[in-house]
């Protein structure tokens, strides 16, 4: 073309196809790169929606778990790892379950489980009339008295029993890999962590009490202590009935309030046990008999504290305060 540019039009025709040329050249670029900014789009979106479907998969592979109480919630929770989502109704300390109100907030935290712990035995019925009151999917339920063969009109603080603490364990780990076939090991592994590492001290801790202070006559004030002090090897020689009007809230009767005035002023007993969470007149008449005659004192509590620790943890701390209760005893003896 530039050879037709003989006369003086010749060199403009070049000079036009130049300039023509230079000026499409952005064009082509500006269509390269939009055609490149497309796919690069497109791909982002597919990376986007893979990532969204595996985490939706991902989702249903996480068991959502409603606990009455803060303390199975807990060995629920140590159990589930991160293929579960454990909610504890009761998780105050201050909160009494016997007598607990359940919110709207604590209905939707049922209606949405897959899986369900109450503690039964007459513990926690509002857990009971929050279950049948769900008109949603069915909800698989661990009532831990039917699961450990608790009668009825039983003693319901089985959380202080270690072997229905294990029973529960076994229990809570086979609903888990029902409820999340796919993960059966994963809850098969980390319950056998949980029983080999997570309560190890706990379990030592109970065989060096049974080890040491086996037989050993001790007080308490009301019936939670009466789950451990046989795994401890302790004699528990307070009244049932005693036991169980302070634990219910009922009227105490003279004869076991002067039966337990005697075992203290006789030293019949080496230490006396409380829940520091229900205090009464009657208990706290106790407490200041005890510490008058020497008698070493140690406090449990019937919820988990602090809410925020684990069950072991809880546990470890009182069984420490048992045992040390248990040494003064001794070497007030010697």
């Amino acid at each position: 073309m530039a050879v037709m540019g003989v006369n003086g039009s010749g060199s403009r025709m070049t000079t036009l196809l130049r300039v023509s040329a230079v000026s499409r050249a952005p064009v082509f670029t500006a269509i390269s790169l939009l055609t490149t900014g497309a796919v690069l789009v497109g791909a982002v979106l597919v990376s986007g929606c893979s990532t969204a479907g595996a985490e939706a998969a991902a989702n249903k592979r996480v068991v959502q778990i409603t606990a009455a109480e803060n303390f199975w919630g807990s060995i629920a929770k140590q159990l589930g790892g991160s293929h579960a989502r454990v909610i504890s109704i009761i998780a105050n300390p201050n909160t009494d379950p016997h007598s607990y109100e359940p919110t709207a907030a604590d209905a939707r935290a049922v209606a949405s489980a897959r899986l369900a712990i109450e503690n039964g035995v007459g513990y926690d019925p509002w857990m009971s009339r929050l279950l049948a009151a769900d008109e949603g999917e069915h909800i698989s339920v661990l009532n831990v008295g039917a699961a450990v063969g608790a009668p009825a009109d039983g003693n319901p603080h089985r959380w202080y029993n270690p072997a229905d603490v294990r029973t529960v364990i076994a229990k809570l780990t086979a609903d888990l890999g029902k409820a999340d076939p796919r993960d059966r090991g994963y809850f098969a592994k980390r319950e056998a962590n949980l029983l080999t590492v997570g309560l190890r001290r706990y379990h030592s801790l109970i065989a060096t009490i049974r080890h040491r202070y086996a037989g050993t006559p001790v007080g308490a004030s009301e019936s939670i202590f009466a789950m451990l002090a046989p795994a401890l090897g302790l004699r528990l020689i307070t009244p049932a009935s005693f036991l169980k009007a302070i634990t219910e809230g009922t009227e105490v009767s003279a004869a076991d309030k002067q039966t337990i005035d005697n075992q203290i002023a006789r030293h019949q007993i080496k230490i006396y046990v409380y829940n520091s969470q229900n205090v009464t007149p009657d208990v706290k008449a106790q407490l200041a008999a005890a510490r008058a005659a020497h008698i070493p004192v140690a406090s449990i509590t019937e919820t988990m504290t602090p809410p925020t620790g684990t069950y072991q943890a809880w546990q470890i701390r009182q069984l420490r305060g048992i045992a040390a209760a248990l040494a003064t005893a001794e070497g007030h003896h010697t």
